[in-house]
């Protein structure tokens, strides 16, 4: 369907400039796919409930904000 409506798949390689405006963002969510993949525990999820897990998912988010801000100063 896309190919009907004759859009090209483009994704830009990183660190090489494109004009097509595709894939702008593809730096920030492989960094932070990365960052929460660094807690062990949100990377090989052994919780059953739902809640638990996404408790420690706002933890990790609260502690890689907290990392970011102090290392402005």
């Amino acid at each position: 369907m896309v190919r009907e409506l004759q859009i090209r798949p483009l994704i830009a390689r990183r660190g090489t400039p494109h004009d097509s405006g595709l894939g702008k963002h593809r730096y920030v969510v492989e960094q932070t796919s990365a960052l929460l993949h660094a807690f062990r525990r949100l990377r090989i999820r052994r919780e059953i409930r739902d809640d638990i897990h996404q408790a420690f998912l706002g933890l990790a988010c609260a502690l890689i904000c907290w990392r970011r801000l102090t290392s402005l100063r």
